[in-house]
């Protein structure tokens, strides 16, 4: 095992007796794991009273009740301006957050689906996706409280940071409006640290070999580029935080249009633009670590029009998450640090994302713009 790693957890088996005790949702007939997600954790579960999605929240930065009754009140508000969510349905008590032993877990109807990435997506379909986004920000902004424009966003850490326990400072280096932009003298000290991981670890793998093509490759083109650190980030607002494919249903007999936008754990206050920027980058990279440029355009004309976005904040956005991917190390943390090997499957085409996307910069800052 990787020096310094913490295995994955343990699948928790939720107390579906007392849990469904605190509903009218009758007795359980069948319960089963949720495969997608890596922070929290889902139960498909069907009852006498039929079909639910049981989620208990596990992640320690989200799961206080208080957080978690925030994003209940935000879903719900968005359900009633017409916007595709699961808000949760409400207990005996009255209360949408149900705590059995020191555990929180929240009840939602069923909403049948399947997950499309963007490769699945027609030119139509990904407009569609990106004029959804745009009134999911536009929404949040009319139901949720004014942000304070002093106050400092929340840190964005990357999930290994998250859930490492580690008590060293975020890589990261303060930026203009409180969010921040990776500081890379920083990030060259965590290269080293990923090398020098993969060096030691045992028995060596393909990954290993991959990750460490990838490491130095990464720190010559860091090396070229260092001094394109970006300034503050544009104008803040709420977001959904995570919004990626595996957060997103689409419905087999209606395939235009998103059934339901999933797993608000993470909304919060923070650029928007940048987090349309980053939905992109997800939902239409392909395997071989290039963007359809084509279905970016689409996407994001469409989420300009929704959203009010100028393209200078767009244009912005881009050297933003362009500049935290190239200093990002996230797959890399959770399996040499963690002995985490879930996200394994993404780092082919993720690490390649960044060499080409430096390579292209210009057409990928057009396509967002234009």
């Amino acid at each position: 095992m990787p020096r310094s790693s913490v295995p994955p957890p343990v699948l928790h088996t939720p107390p579906l007796g007392p849990l469904l005790e605190q509903y009218a949702a009758g007795s359980v007939l069948a319960c089963e794991p949720v495969d997608e997600g890596l922070l929290n954790r889902g139960y498909r579960l069907r009852t006498t009273r039929g079909r639910y999605f049981l989620k208990h929240h596990f992640d320690p930065e989200t799961a206080h009740p208080a957080a978690i009754l925030r994003q209940h009140r935000a879903t719900q508000c968005l359900a009633d301006l017409g916007v595709p969510v699961a808000p949760p349905l409400t207990g005996r008590d009255g209360g949408t957050v149900a705590i059995v032993a020191g555990h929180a877990y929240a009840l939602h109807p069923w909403i049948e689906g399947r997950h499309r990435h963007g490769g699945q997506l027609t030119p139509g379909q990904c407009a569609r996706l990106g004029a959804l986004l745009g009134v999911v920000h536009a929404s949040l902004e009319r139901v949720m409280p004014t942000p304070d424009p002093v106050a400092p966003s929340p840190k964005r850490l990357i999930p290994a940071q998250r859930r490492t326990g580690e008590t060293r400072r975020p890589l990261r280096g303060a930026a203009a409006d409180g969010t921040e932009s990776a500081d890379p003298a920083q990030t060259f000290a965590l290269i080293d640290d990923l090398l020098d991981r993969v060096r030691h670890h045992r028995p060596a793998a393909p990954f290993d070999a991959l990750a460490w093509h990838r490491l130095l490759e990464r720190r010559r083109l860091l090396e070229r580029h260092a001094d394109r650190r970006p300034p503050g980030g544009g104008p803040v607002g709420w977001v959904h935080g995570d919004f990626h494919p595996y957060n997103v249903l689409y419905r087999d007999d209606v395939p235009d249009v998103p059934a339901a936008i999933l797993d608000w754990d993470r909304l919060g206050v923070r650029p928007r633009a940048e987090e349309a920027v980053r939905a992109a980058v997800i939902f239409f990279v392909r395997p071989v670590g290039a963007l359809d440029l084509a279905k970016v355009r689409a996407y994001a004309r469409a989420y300009r029009r929704s959203a009010g976005a100028a393209p200078g904040e767009l244009a912005a956005a881009v050297h933003r998450v362009w500049w935290e991917r190239l200093n990002d190390f996230w797959m890399l943390r959770w399996h040499y640090e963690r002995g985490d090997t879930r996200a394994d499957p993404q780092f082919p085409a993720a690490s390649a994302l960044v060499v080409w996307w430096t390579r292209e910069y210009d057409a990928v800052r057009e396509a967002f713009v234009e």
